[in-house]
């Protein structure tokens, strides 16, 4: 095998690019994986992945150049690497292996706009632009329902991130100008117009990332489910948490755990959350789409328990200022960024006034973005 260097992909001609943007999550956090209501979008921040065939029988080589890094490897002994950017493409691979599609050896130069770890999905651009890339460079016709899912279960498989179908789903299906509110159960999706003017979305990046984030994202599923089983004990049509309200977990309180209690309660009221700020957009009513913003963030951080002091100290400092309608955490949590409601005329002032703030506080640096919704995945030949 050659050994890969930047001379090798110096003249390198492509066959086709894809573009896979990073995404948002207005509202509905964690409740992907509990068959529950979301309402994301992709954003015009995206990753590029250029691609063309090698003309090998199998091996396949890659460069990153936000990392300055090179993967090589054969498409016979496809396993999990230790560095974790790569078994996001190992893992994709992987899934088409299974259904045997016939790959052949191929190269491919990734670039990426989006910021690592921030909660807006680095990780469901390069499954889902790699899933798009190989399924045209090597015509296998699978649907964009059939990427979605070898890009999730890549994630599962490979990385070992429970990860529901959110992150792949809107980075695929997104339209530009709309918000997908998302049923997980049955993958059916309704475009919602973004129609928020004057107020813009901003996000902004704490720039940390605790170790908690993989192990704890984990446990909260598996908290969930030990919650639909003792519920179903009771009601056995239950499935999962979507298929639970409010008055059914109340009245099994007493065979909960003080903390599997909590779980269920945030994911149930957090569907519901989803569904009123549907209602709400619906009817222009952008105040109590904020508010319900701010009540998720509650939920996040007292009854979920995945936010973080750095996440806290944002959400609850945008609460002082009128022209700012709502924000929360957003993502697995922990860390990454949060997701604010902002007037267009604000942005440049909060932006010096947040950032000076937090600097202060925590000795870092955030930084901020602003995000606007845009298509999903395409390929330009």
């Amino acid at each position: 095998m050659e050994t890969l260097n930047k001379d090798y992909f110096e003249d390198f001609e492509t066959e086709l690019t894809v573009f896979s943007p990073g995404r948002i999550n207005l509202i509905g956090e964690h409740t992907d994986y509990n068959d529950g209501f979301v309402l994301p979008t992709a954003i015009d921040k995206k990753i590029s992945l250029s691609f063309k065939k090698n003309n090998t029988a199998e091996t396949c080589n890659i460069y990153s150049k936000n990392f300055d890094a090179f993967l090589q490897f054969q498409l016979s002994k496809i396993e999990p690497s230790t560095t974790e950017w790569e078994n996001y493409i190992l893992g994709v691979i992987h899934e088409f292996q299974k259904r045997n599609a016939p790959i052949t050896g191929f190269d491919c130069v990734i670039h990426s706009e989006l910021p690592i770890g921030a909660g807006i999905s680095s990780s469901a651009a390069l499954e889902c632009g790699t899933a798009i890339g190989v399924n045209s460079l090597f015509n296998l016709q699978f649907s964009s329902e059939d990427l979605i899912t070898f890009s999730r279960d890549a994630e599962h498989n490979f990385v070992g991130t429970k990860c529901g179908v959110m992150d792949q789903f809107a980075v695929v299906m997104s339209e530009k100008d709309h918000l997908l509110l998302l049923d997980c159960k049955t993958l059916a999706y309704e475009l919602i117009p973004f129609n928020f003017s004057p107020y813009k979305l901003l996000l902004i990046n704490t720039n940390i990332s605790h170790n908690l984030a993989s192990s704890e994202y984990n446990k909260r599923r598996e908290e969930c489910e030990l919650g639909v089983k003792i519920i179903q004990q009771n009601y056995p049509e239950v499935t999962s948490l979507r298929d639970v309200n409010l008055d059914m977990l109340n009245s099994l309180k007493p065979d909960l755990d003080e903390t599997i209690y909590r779980r269920c309660k945030y994911v149930i009221s957090e569907n519901n959350r989803v569904k009123q700020t549907v209602k709400n957009l619906k009817e222009s009513n952008l105040n109590l789409v904020g508010e319900l913003m701010y009540a998720s963030h509650e939920g996040l951080r007292n009854s979920y328990d995945v936010s973080c002091p750095e996440l806290d100290f944002l959400v609850d400092f945008s609460k002082s200022y009128e022209l700012i309608l709502g924000a929360r955490m957003m993502g697995g949590g922990f860390g990454g960024c949060t997701i604010h409601l902002i007037h267009q005329d604000f942005i440049n002032e909060y932006t010096e006034i947040v950032s000076a703030a937090y600097q202060k506080q925590f000795g870092i640096n955030a930084t901020v973005i602003e995000v606007n919704p845009c298509q999903g995945s395409y390929i330009k030949i």
